[in-house]
């Protein structure tokens, strides 16, 4: 089987970051023992990237962003039942069934102001804590 030019290009890149199989790296060995320029090229860009690699992570990097991510995720959710129940207290009806039909449904905020108005003052910070977080989230 021949193997083109294009074909090592596409490789080129896994094998400069040493993350290609041992087959894959003989494979592009063998085309760049043939092909002195693209050896050349490959030397220059193998330079390159030793010289920008990023500074290895500490190992326990990654299980404290996801336990951080987990813990955020948690405080997220909280905040949404927080926001669904006190928005629903907040809106809250009052329905009368009268011979099997509902001749009368009004808001209760109208009947106590205070105590529900506040039930939507607490609902809107817990949605405005839920979106702050999904947004720190998302970034």
């Amino acid at each position: 089987m021949k193997v083109t030019r294009e074909v090592i290009l596409d490789l080129l890149p896994l094998y400069l970051a040493g993350e290609a199989s041992p087959a894959t790296r003989e494979l592009v060995e063998e085309y760049l023992a043939q092909d002195p320029e693209l050896a050349r090229q490959a030397r220059a860009n193998w330079e390159l990237v030793g010289r920008s690699s990023p500074p290895a992570a500490p190992p326990e990097l990654e299980l404290k962003a996801l336990s951080r991510t987990r813990r955020l995720i948690a405080v997220q959710t909280w905040l949404f039942g927080f926001a669904i129940s006190f928005t629903a207290i907040g809106l809250a009806l009052r329905i009368t069934l009268h011979e099997g039909r509902f001749p009368q449904i009004q808001l209760e905020i109208l009947q106590h102001p205070m105590q529900l108005g506040l039930c939507l003052l607490i609902a809107a910070a817990f949605w405005a804590g839920y979106f702050a977080m999904k947004w720190r989230l998302r970034v």
